[in-house]
């Protein structure tokens, strides 16, 4: 039953998608939808790379992070085009003001309907599944896979737009300007709820698990809402001074939100495995790399220059499994899991499959 809901779903997803882009090809035309999608796809492996390399303990499962870069590519774009479309064209006729119409859309519109859109499955994920969604790391690699698909979709609008308008010197300026000057954009904008969330759940605090997810997800509309006003209002030169005084600073804040996120991360590995380093399960050198970030890096990269790719890759297994252990068993304590007996099990394949992959690169 499952299965057949998941494919029922991506279906719809794949039906909203080609609708968009034939409502974005009828503004572009097909020449311009055409490279609008080649030169928005171009830079998203790179970031997609480097929100993937933020969850440096444990890994996030691939189908969620695919489907999170899809609802955002798919489903959030085309619900915000045809609700910002809506605004746009209703403000438009009350005030019989073009521009009033297109304000209205990109600073109260756009901010508050894209941001729900994207935070939609954010909810999800939080709710539905609580053993993947641990803290603030995760929120903010989901928030930026989903928000990294939005704006791959949005971008291919605006360079399509921009090969329409002025050819390939429109769509060098526009590219430069949003493919290179402002790409963390919507994931910043979209990570402010998912740290909300993240802080929610890792958070033992009930005010904290009650106002954190909305405080994050209104400063998601704040933001996108000073973004977009300062090029409305005041122009290039607002736009400017919002990236150093705004943008910049809250892009300064999420980096160190990921690095007391790591910290926790690794404080949680390193109590929630001592007690198999206690027993010899970890030698002294080996636990120590498995807490910390850069030791975690060290022993992939020795395996990798020293006995090749599957080491290396049995490296990585072991320590995700071992961080999905310490993670586990942490959700166990603070309630999450339910059922001793389903944990309890679970626990012991972490521990047999540890036991496996250490043998496995033993051998090697």
């Amino acid at each position: 039953m499952k299965m057949v809901l998941a494919m029922f779903a991506c279906l719809i997803a794949v039906l909203l998608g080609l609708l968009l882009l034939l409502l974005i090809g009828v503004e572009t035309g097909p020449a311009g939808l055409l490279v609008g999608m080649l030169v928005a796809s171009l830079p998203v492996p790179f970031y997609v790379m480097l929100i993937l390399w933020i969850d440096r303990y444990e890994s996030e499962p691939l189908w969620m992070l695919v489907t999170a870069f899809f609802w955002g590519a798919l489903v959030a774009v085309f619900i915000a085009f045809i609700l910002n479309t809506a605004g746009h064209v209703f403000v438009t006729v009350a005030t019989r003001d073009e521009n009033a119409g297109a304000a209205f859309a990109a600073v109260i519109s756009a901010p508050i309907v894209e941001e729900t859109a994207k935070a939609l499955i954010l909810f999800i994920f939080f709710f539905w599944k609580k053993d993947e969604f641990d803290g603030i790391l995760d929120g903010i690699v989901y928030a930026g896979m989903v928000a990294l698909g939005f704006a791959m979709t949005e971008n291919i609008q605006y360079y399509g737009k921009a090969v329409l308008r002025g050819g390939l010197e429109d769509l060098t300026g526009t590219f430069i300007i949003r493919g290179t000057l402002a790409p963390f954009s919507h994931p910043l904008f979209t990570s402010m709820t998912g740290i909300g969330l993240g802080w929610a759940r890792q958070s033992k605090s009930s005010a904290i698990k009650l106002i954190a997810p909305v405080a994050g997800f209104l400063l998601a509309i704040f933001l996108h809402a000073a973004w977009n006003g300062s090029a409305v209002i005041f122009g290039g030169l607002g736009l400017l001074i919002t990236y150093l005084i705004l943008m910049v600073p809250a892009l300064i804040a999420t980096l160190m939100a990921v690095y007391f996120g790591w910290r926790r991360e690794g404080n949680v590995v390193r109590e929630h495995l001592y007690a198999d380093y206690q027993r010899g399960l970890f030698t002294p050198q080996e636990y120590e790399r498995l807490c910390s970030v850069r030791g975690r890096m060290g022993s992939s990269m020795n395996a990798l220059t020293s006995r090749g790719y599957r080491a290396w890759r049995d490296r990585m297994r072991y320590n995700q499994i071992a961080s999905e252990l310490a993670f586990h068993r942490s959700r166990t304590v603070r309630g999450i899991v339910s059922g001793e007996q389903p944990a309890h099990e679970r626990e012991a394949e972490y521990l047999q499959l540890l036991q496996d992959l250490s043998r496995r690169l033993q051998t090697r």
